[in-house]
Order: C-alpha cells, then sequence, then structure tokens
C-alpha cells in the first residue's frame, strides 16, 4: 500500500476512546507525525459497550484531576471538532447509608471545591425535589454533583478522532499490530500493511492490553498487571411515569448511585439503565476452559442476570418505578481491571520510550485526562499533576495472574467501596515475605502490604479485636490505638525493633560514580563512611524522589529508598548504565531491621556487637552483630538514637531473636508513621511529590544552586528563589476531634482556601493531632491559626516553627 505510513513519531496501539484521546493530545501539542492502529473499526473493544457515565467524583486527588479535565474537555468538544455528540449533564446524586459513607461525601466534597467543582452535600429531605420518584426513609443523607451525567462512547471518540486528523495525525482502521522489534534507538512495529518505524509506542490495547505486553519482554517488559471482568447492566423499556416527568420538566433525572448498595441508575431515554457493581462477580478468559479470543470487536457475552438479582430487588425498592417496566437489553462486556481497579498510564516499565493508556474500567470518564496526561509524559516527560496513583510502575515483580484475578475480584465487588485508613484488603496476601514474617505473626503482628511486602502495621494482644469490621471506620481510635501508643512509649523510653523487608536498595559503582550522582541530585555527596538524604528533581524543580545515599568508596554506593518506589527510582537511575557504570538492584537479596529509643546502644553492646557504636549520626560501618555480618546504619526515622541493620535475609531471624532476646519490644508501621509525623519527616508521594517543588517543600538544606553541576531543575529552582515561593511546607498542631487530617484536607484562612495538607496522625510523644501540609508562602509563620476540613468539620489549626515537633534540637537522635 503506498500510502500506508512507514515512519512515525509515535505508533498508538488500540483505537478506543483512550487511543484515540492519546492522538487528539499529542496533535495539540504539535505531535502530529503520530499514527494509531486499531485492528477493528474505532470503539470496537469496551469503549462501544460502555455505559457512558461521567462522574466527577473520586477520592483520589489525581483520578479526580483527570475526570474533571475530561468533563470540561467533553463540554465544548462538539464546538471545537464540528461534530454532533449527545452529552447529557443530569447531576447525580450519591446515597449514604451510614455515617461514615456521609464522612467520605464531605471529603470528596472538599476536594472537588479546592479543584473548582460545586459538589454540595445533600440532606434527605432535599432528595425528592431532584428525584421525585425516590425512596428515601433509611438514609443518612447524599452528595450532588451538577456536572455529572452521561454521554455516548461512540460519537465521543469519533469528535476526538476527527480532531485528531484535522491537526495531521493518522488513523489506520482494520490495521492490527503484530509485533515490535527495537533496532538501536528506534522502534518498529509490524502490521500485515507494512511496518512503521517510530521513536515511541504506546500500549493502548485495552483488554487486549495484556497481550500487547508480551511483545516487549524481550526489551525489558513484563508480565501487565491487569484482569477482564463481565461487567453487566440492563435497559429497561419505556417507563411511562418517567416519560411524563421528562416531557413536563424538559429534563431528564439525575444520575442515582446507591454507593453501599453497589449500582448505578441513570435514565436512557424515558426507560431507566441500572448497572450493578456485584460481589458475586465474574472474570473471563482466565482459565484454559475459556480461552481469550482472537477477536472480540463489537461481541458481548451471554446474559447472567441471576448475578444481579440482589441488586435489582434492592433498586426496585429504591426507585419502585424500575419494577414497572420489562427488560429492553442487557449488556454484558468485558472490562479490564487493574488489581487496583486504576488504569496504567504513563511509562511502560524497563522498556525505553514504551508507554502505557490501558487497563481503564472507567475509561469514558477518565479519557480525555488520560490523554493528556499520556501526551505530557511522552512530550515533555513529566506531567502537571503527581499521577503516581496511575503510574504503571506502582506494581512491581509480584503480580502474577493470580494475584490480579484476586484483586481484580475483589475490586470490583467493592467498587464503591470507602478505603478507610487503617483497613486492609484481603485479597492478594502473602506475595512477599520477611525472613521473620512467621515470627511477626506469633507476636500479634496485624499485617499490611507495601509493594507486595507484608509488614506489621501493629501488635495486637490477646482478648483484642482485630476483625475486619473493626478497621472500617475514618476514627483514630480503634482496637490498635492502645497498642500503637505503648508501642511508640516503648521506642521513646527504652528500645523497639521494627521488622522492615522490602527496602528498595540499589549498588551503583565504577569510574565516575560520583560526579554522574552530583549531575543527578539536588545536593552533595556524603563522604566515605557515612550517609545522607538526596533529592532528585525534574526540570521544573518538582520532588521526584528522595534516596538515602550510603557511600562506601570514591565511587561506589549504596541507593535505598522506598519500598513502593523500587521501579520508578530503578529507572531514574538506569542513565546510569548508559553511562558505563554498574547499577544493580538487590532488593530481595537483603533485609532490614530498625533498632532504636535511648537504650538501643546499650542493647547492642549487651549483644557484645562488633562494631563501633561511638560514630555519629549519618554514620554507616560493616559489623557483627549476634555472631552475623551486616552493616549497621546510624539512623531513625523514628526520630530517636538507632540503627538500621542491614543483612543478608538468611542472618535476620538470628538477628531479630538476638535483638528480641535483649529487650527489644517490637513495634509496627502505624507507630513508625506517627513518629516520623512529630519529626516531620516527609513520606514519599504524600508529602514529597512532583505536586511541589523542592523549595515548596521545605527541602532548602538539600539543594546546593552554587554546585557546578547543572541538575536537572536547577535553572527553575534558581528563578524560584528569586521570585520566592508561593507556598512552603508547614507543621500544624491541629484541634482535631476523632479523625486525623487525611491527604489533600483544605486548609483555610479568612474563609479562603489557602492549602492543603500531604499528611496527618496522632503524635504520640506530643500528644497531639498533627497535620503536615503546603500553605500559602504568607501564612507560613509560626504562629498563624487556619482552620483545616477535616471530613466536614473545620478543626483549628496552628503553624509550628520549622523543626520538629519532638526534640526539635534532634539531641536524642545524635545521643
Amino acid at each position: 500500500m503506498s500510502n500506508f505510513p512507514s515512519t512515525a513519531r509515535v505508533v498508538i496501539i488500540g483505537g478506543g476512546v483512550v487511543g484515540v484521546s492519546s492522538l487528539y493530545h499529542l496533535a495539540k501539542a504539535g505531535w502530529t507525525d503520530c499514527v494509531l492502529l486499531e485492528k477493528n473499526e474505532l470503539t470496537a473493544g469496551s469503549t462501544w459497550h460502555a455505559a457512558g457515565n461521567c462522574p466527577n467524583f473520586s477520592t483520589s486527588w489525581a483520578i479526580m484531576n483527570m475526570q474533571r479535565y475530561s468533563l470540561g474537555l467533553y463540554a465544548g468538544l462538539e464546538k471545537e471538532v464540528d461534530y454532533p455528540m449527545n452529552y447529557h449533564v443530569t447531576g447525580s446524586i450519591r446515597l449514604a447509608h451510614s455515617k461514615e459513607r456521609m464522612q467520605e461525601f464531605e471529603r470528596a466534597r472538599s476536594m472537588g471545591n479546592y479543584q473548582g467543582l460545586d459538589l454540595e452535600m445533600m440532606a434527605v429531605s432535599d432528595m425528592k425535589d431532584r428525584y421525585p420518584f425516590i425512596e428515601t426513609h433509611d438514609l443518612e443523607g447524599g452528595l450532588w454533583d451538577p456536572a455529572d451525567g452521561d454521554i455516548d462512547p461512540a460519537q465521543l471518540t469519533q469528535a476526538l478522532a476527527k480532531g485528531a486528523r484535522e491537526m495531521g495525525a493518522r488513523i489506520e482502521r482494520f490495521c492490527p499490530a503484530t509485533g515490535v522489534t527495537r533496532e538501536g534507538s528506534e522502534w518498529i512495529v509490524h502490521t500485515d500493511k507494512g511496518d512503521i518505524r517510530c521513536e515511541y509506542v504506546v500500549n493502548a490495547a485495552g483488554y487486549y492490553a495484556q497481550r500487547v505486553a508480551e511483545w516487549f519482554k524481550p526489551y525489558g517488559g513484563r508480565t501487565l498487571p491487569m484482569t477482564v471482568m463481565s461487567h453487566q447492566y440492563f435497559l429497561t423499556e419505556e417507563i411511562p411515569e418517567l416519560a411524563a416527568w421528562t416531557k413536563e420538566n424538559g429534563r431528564k433525572v439525575p444520575l442515582l448511585r446507591d454507593v453501599d448498595t453497589s449500582y448505578y441508575l441513570r435514565q436512557d431515554k424515558n426507560g431507566l439503565n441500572l448497572g450493578p457493581y456485584e460481589r458475586n462477580c465474574k472474570a473471563h478468559w482466565v482459565t484454559p476452559q475459556d480461552p481469550m479470543p482472537e477477536d472480540f470487536s463489537f461481541q458481548l457475552y451471554p446474559d447472567d442476570l441471576e448475578r444481579l438479582e440482589w441488586y435489582i430487588e434492592d433498586a426496585m425498592a429504591r426507585v419502585p418505578i424500575l419494577g414497572t417496566a420489562g427488560v429492553g437489553r442487557v449488556i454484558n462486556g468485558p472490562i479490564p481491571y487493574a488489581p487496583d481497579g486504576l488504569p496504567l498510564i504513563g511509562p511502560m516499565p524497563g522498556v525505553p520510550n514504551a508507554f502505557e493508556a490501558c487497563v481503564f474500567t472507567f475509561g469514558i470518564t477518565q479519557g480525555g485526562g488520560a490523554g493528556k496526561v499520556l501526551a505530557e509524559w511522552i512530550t515533555e516527560g513529566q506531567t502537571e499533576w503527581d499521577m503516581w496513583a496511575v503510574d504503571p510502575r506502582r506494581y512491581t515483580d509480584y503480580t502474577d495472574q493470580d494475584f490480579c484475578d484476586q484483586k481484580a475480584m475483589e475490586t470490583y465487588g467493592h467498587e464503591y467501596a470507602m478505603h478507610f485508613p487503617h483497613h486492609v484488603w484481603p485479597a492478594g496476601r502473602d506475595r512477599k515475605l520477611s525472613p521473620v514474617h512467621d515470627k511477626i505473626l506469633a507476636a500479634g503482628g496485624q499485617m499490611g502490604t507495601f509493594n507486595g511486602w507484608e509488614r506489621a502495621n501493629w501488635f495486637a494482644k490477646p482478648g483484642d479485636d482485630t476483625s475486619e469490621e473493626s478497621t472500617q471506620t475514618w476514627d483514630r481510635n480503634g482496637p490498635w490505638a492502645l497498642r500503637v501508643k505503648e508501642e511508640v512509649e516503648a521506642v521513646r523510653d527504652g528500645v523497639g525493633v521494627l521488622d522492615l523487608p522490602g527496602f528498595s536498595r540499589f549498588n551503583l559503582s565504577g569510574d565516575g560514580a560520583a560526579e554522574w550522582l552530583r549531575g543527578r541530585i539536588t545536593g552533595g555527596l556524603p563522604k566515605v563512611g557515612r550517609m545522607n538524604l538526596a533529592y532528585f528533581g525534574d526540570n521544573r524543580g518538582r520532588i521526584l524522589t528522595e534516596m538515602s545515599i550510603l557511600r562506601h568508596g570514591e565511587d561506589h554506593f549504596t541507593l535505598i529508598t522506598a519500598a513502593t518506589a523500587q521501579w520508578h527510582d530503578f529507572d531514574i537511575l538506569r542513565p546510569a548504565r548508559d553511562a558505563g557504570l554498574t547499577l544493580t538492584d538487590h532488593t530481595t537479596e537483603y533485609s532490614t531491621l530498625i533498632v532504636t529509643g535511648p537504650q538501643s546502644r546499650a542493647l547492642f553492646e549487651a549483644l557484645e556487637t562488633k562494631a563501633d557504636l561511638s560514630l555519629g549520626w549519618l554514620t554507616h560501618q560493616a559489623a557483627e552483630v549476634a555472631g552475623k555480618p551486616c552493616a549497621l546504619a546510624r539512623v531513625s526515622f523514628a526520630g530517636e538514637l538507632g540503627w538500621e541493620i542491614h543483612a543478608a535475609n538468611a542472618d535476620i531471624p538470628a538477628l531479630y531473636d538476638a535483638v528480641i532476646g535483649a529487650g527489644a519490644k517490637p513495634f509496627g508501621m502505624f507507630a513508625l508513621n506517627s513518629m516520623r509525623i512529630e519529626k516531620g519527616y516527609r513520606a514519599w508521594k504524600g508529602d514529597l511529590s512532583t505536586d511541589y517543588t523542592l523549595l515548596e517543600g521545605g527541602l532548602d538544606r538539600f539543594v546546593k544552586l552554587d554546585k557546578p553541576q547543572d541538575f536537572p531543575g536547577k535553572a527553575a529552582m534558581q528563578l524560584e528563589k528569586q521570585a520566592g515561593s508561593k507556598k512552603r511546607f508547614v507543621i500544624m498542631t491541629v484541634d482535631a476531634g476523632d479523625q486525623d487530617a487525611p491527604y489533600m484536607s483544605t486548609v483555610w484562612h479568612d474563609g479562603a482556601v489557602v492549602g492543603e495538607t500531604t499528611s496527618g496522625d496522632w503524635g504520640y510523644r506530643v500528644n497531639s493531632s498533627i497535620a503536615l501540609g503546603m500553605l500559602r508562602a504568607d501564612l507560613a509563620v509560626p504562629g498563624t491559626e487556619v482552620e483545616i476540613d477535616i471530613f466536614g468539620k473545620m478543626c483549628k489549626a496552628t503553624v509550628q516553627p520549622d523543626q520538629p515537633l519532638w526534640d526539635p534540637q534532634n539531641e536524642r537522635i545524635r545521643a
């Protein structure tokens, strides 16, 4: 075919709404030499049978940003590209059956208002005015979103396609990609019509994304984490009563979501569309007896309404007119699910110049924002908003298919679930275990997961309520509270031990390694035998990540970072290999024990440790403890005198037994979080994210603008230093009620929002609720009084001096 493109800057594989939106946004950014390949017609996958609902609502800041952008785009798209669309903005009501659900709504309302959305809390007495057919006797209240509604998915996709084509981008329909090859710095995408040589490839293949990902395995790829679920909804025949009301009022009734029961109910013409997310859900194409077909374009699964029976009955009780009409049509189609129900948008882990924009459970409402985010990744190498919530690198090597299937079933069946701060979902557990996992369980460890690693959140005693139900609360206090207090006090007054498997750890060595690092980090390197914190910024001066750097020799380093950052941070360091340096990942070979508290030195002395225990804070040394070789690092995230023991997995059990035998009390992640907040220590992807610059984040002491190396973000930070930062990091004490401030709670002053929290917890050593956050710079002054919206309650907060609340002079940690 003479006119088939042989080259392109970007090739997108998949012609659903997300792939087409990505093409549209690339073209809008000026990258018009892009080609989209679709094996059938556009929308032939999940897009064509999608219900097309368009909510703003989310309790994820990143997802809400993305959905808000989508709805804004859709509102003007018909006019922009001159393509007709059925987009009905009806508003929506979310129903709450409990106080806890109303608290969740208050949190979403506050976040939405901060983003410019007009979300409103609803009283039960107001509901019939907006939805006359509803029964409200058992409700607590609701949430109103005036911008919610529904859009025709096919029309939306075609409108984006028209816009992309008019800007010069190209779409090849009925042209399946059949594989990829990498030659030098270029990709070759193979099709039956010919090969296309390109710089970048995007996997936007919907429920076929896992198959496409297999092509990239020879170039560093992995099995893509996803499962295909069967989602079923049905449309009723016409309901005369609804038709009459619509004619009289000139509008549709709002979209209704009963999130506690787990369904949405939407007017469709003069009937209703009911879509449950049922607990007894079904995955497809996960067994040899149910293989994925080569092509499922424009196809559906057989009807299976028996699964929905309970939900249908509940919906008919809520809206009785639903029961007056017969079923007109049933839609039962495939929807891809990642383990957490959020899509994969961003760099393909381990593969150069390859990206993912796939596994969308809510692709219609997220498609516009997804295209924007994907285009930013490719054209700028970074995104406007921090998008870690959907970054493909948030999953690493523990996501085998069994894990994905278990989590997809759990997530689908709890699609509208509340995500409480002390609750841990039970499916897909025990993927990565500490060498002393059984000892932790025997001691009462109540486990949580961190990049697949099991760690104790807290330690229960006999008689404590460890049921899942006990954790389903937004409140600070629960069965864990007394135990966490005891754990903190043990660390404060004596010595504690935290088993911490899964620290991401990388070795970097080779001639020039030190200079290479100096050109990447914002600050300086430690001397040999010492360690420090180092920050990596992007070219805007925003915070990419934080790593601890241990220096063993002039050009030999160990870099340690958060468990969840393993693949993300390895990507940041990967260019070192291009510079001829040796970079290796040793995360799974070693584990860590944190031994900390004023009696920790005495404990090591009692164990006849072969090490110099007089070495100061931020030193490290090879040592021997209880007869086992290890490394001792003089540092403590808890803010007390202490050491981290780093040792081979095989030696951890003996070390743990020795430390416990010498009197250390086990403590968990809840206690550690409480203590790190008292010290003002930042946590990655909460307090430390690309939503903030290093200077806004109060990390000035880790930035050396006078060093000769032109590290990423240096120029931007020089400009910010001259102009002044608009926001500043603050520590606040809060007159909180029963809940501490969650992430992205709004901060108010004189009736206006002036900032947001980035994390919050109770400080047991200072006996106060604490919030870390970002505040308008002129208000970031000690003593300033503000208010924090915590689940709808305005709580007084006071800005504290720029120093730790606990041990402000760091005398204890340096002891």
